[in-house]
């Protein structure tokens, strides 16, 4: 029998190893992603939010981006890169620099802000920040975007 002080540690344990196993694998450092997008021959997702302030960016994360039908898809897919601007959150200077240069190439406007690149960041799409749809949507324009590179 489980000491009785364990149980509640490996309750908690298991449940934080599920809640990461089920958390996409997003990366924020831009040369990974696109090495890793070279080397598995994958196209790049980038996605410009402002996590912790921007509205439709809340949203797109709840209906889709959190969701598993589109975070399987996904990551099976694609190399998945995230440029965060938060306002209340600190990130390292470099992170800045990085994310600042990224937003001006990629920012479309304002966030939440989407693109297919390729292994170099050329846009293989327009932006799909303000997709319609939800995750159905997403994965329908995704799968569409993919066909298209594969010809």
């Amino acid at each position: 029998m489980m000491n009785p002080i364990l149980r509640p540690l490996a309750v908690l344990f298991l449940t934080a190893a599920a809640a990461l196993a089920a958390t996409p694998p997003w990366t924020d450092d831009w040369e990974a992603a696109k090495a890793r997008s070279k080397a598995e021959n994958k196209p790049i997702l980038i996605y410009l939010t402002g996590s912790d302030w921007c509205g439709w960016c809340k949203k797109l994360e709840k209906e889709v981006i959190s969701q598993k039908a589109f975070t399987d898809f996904a990551a099976a897919n694609f190399v998945l890169m995230e440029a965060d601007f938060p306002k209340k959150k600190e990130q390292p200077e470099a992170l800045k620099k990085q994310n600042a240069a990224l937003e001006k190439t990629y920012l479309a406007g304002g966030y939440p802000t989407m693109w297919v690149l390729d292994a170099e960041g050329k846009k293989l799409s327009g932006d799909l920040g303000e997709l319609k749809g939800g995750v159905d949507g997403y994965i329908a324009k995704l799968k569409e975007l993919l066909a298209k590179e594969k010809k």
